[in-house]
């Protein structure tokens, strides 16, 4: 035990060395490590300053050391190009009416209900008449004695016995009766509610046994005809758009669309919003219902002789607008005039004739005069 504890020293001492033996490596390695980093970034820079003067003096070293970039083309294209205008429109009914009583008395029946699709007419309400007919019954039977008396009054004045005084008195009488008695079938005829055309029943307002007045809201009738589109055009496009133009229609609740045409152009400009009303001729559909929106999109310009491109293919510097072409292998910044743009593509009205090819697929990694290969 004397022994371990005498030694004991020159252990720790032993442990010591070698540690701070191992610490010096450690900096000598990690010194050197910096050292050579140094003379390689200098050495880089070396290298890239050469390549820049030779480039700069031999264009054949620089074709040899231009890497080619991988790209995919397109072809510029001639032909028509149409701009549209897109706008939202409403579809309304010419037959949507809201349809009143025309006579008083209370509701015996009401055999509609919302949403029912029902003939012209067909009855949607019967209204309590009996003081009506009372009154039918009652001119009826006076018209009866009138007419009996303007007979007996005729016969006597063709044997010219009588006055004229009288008989045409009774002739007024039984005429005034007349007239009565046909008004009185009219109003009886009105206590009968019915469709005035064919449609749908949108509202009922009124409960059966409910009392009505003249002029009482009682049914939104709305026809299945007669349907038309109208939607809000800016005041700039007064001129361009005119009746009869044609119109694509895009019901995108359904996914349908068609070709129509402008049936009305309103005169008047809204001084809330600057815009005013075009109509636009809706053919007989199925799925089409009054208030439902649509996708107007209206033709505003055409050019049949354009050159046309993508127009995500287009980019710009401070210069102005370019796209890269393909020239013998190489990408060539081409510099154009753009025009209008629809349905992403885009006219140009300068710096290409319609028969370039254009970089697609890696457009945005090519520069001017950079070897090009064309993925096949």
């Amino acid at each position: 035990m004397k022994l371990t504890y005498k030694f004991l020293p020159l252990i720790v001492l032993a442990i010591a060395a070698v540690s701070c033996a191992s610490e010096e490596g450690v900096d000598a390695k990690r010194a050197e490590l910096e050292k050579l980093k140094a003379e390689a970034h200098e050495i880089s820079t070396q290298i890239k300053e050469l390549e820049t003067e030779l480039v700069r003096l031999d264009p054949e070293f620089a074709k040899q050391n231009q890497k080619s970039l991988l790209i995919t083309t397109t072809k510029a294209k001639k032909g028509k190009f149409d701009h549209y205008v897109e706008v939202t429109g409403s579809v309304l009914s010419k037959k949507n009416v809201m349809i009143s009583s025309e006579t008083a008395g209370r509701i015996l029946e009401v055999p509609v209900s919302e949403g029912q699709t029902v003939a012209q007419g067909a009855v949607l309400a019967t209204i309590d008449a009996e003081s009506i007919q009372r009154n039918i019954d009652e001119l009826e039977n006076s018209l009866s004695l009138a007419r009996t008396l303007f007979e007996k009054q005729e016969r006597l004045w063709k044997q010219q016995i009588g006055t004229e005084v009288q008989f045409l008195e009774a002739k007024n009488r039984k005429e005034g009766l007349e007239r009565n008695l046909a008004t009185t079938k009219t109003q009886l005829d009105k206590a009968t509610v019915r469709a005035p055309f064919s449609g749908t029943v949108e509202s009922v307002q009124v409960r059966l046994g409910e009392l009505v007045q003249p002029g009482m809201s009682m049914f939104q009738f709305v026809g299945k005809n007669d349907l038309f589109i109208e939607a809000d055009i800016s005041e700039s496009y007064i001129g361009v758009l005119n009746k009869g133009d044609s119109v694509n229609v895009d019901f995108p609740s359904i996914n349908q669309d068609f070709r129509t045409r402008v049936s009305s152009v309103g005169a008047i400009i809204n001084p809330d919003n600057r815009t005013f009303k075009v109509e636009v001729f809706l053919p007989s559909l199925p799925l089409v219902k009054p208030n439902m929106i649509s996708v107007l999109k209206i033709r505003d310009y055409e050019n049949p002789e354009a050159v046309i491109v993508p127009s995500h293919l287009i980019l710009s510097d401070n210069r102005g607008d370019y796209m890269f072409t393909v020239v013998d292998g190489k990408a060539k910044k081409t510099y154009v005039t753009r025009g209008k743009t629809f349905n992403r593509e885009t006219e140009i009205e300068k710096g290409l004739t319609g028969s370039e090819t254009l970089v697609d697929k890696g457009f945005r990694e090519v520069g001017d005069n950079f070897n090009v290969n064309i993925a096949q």
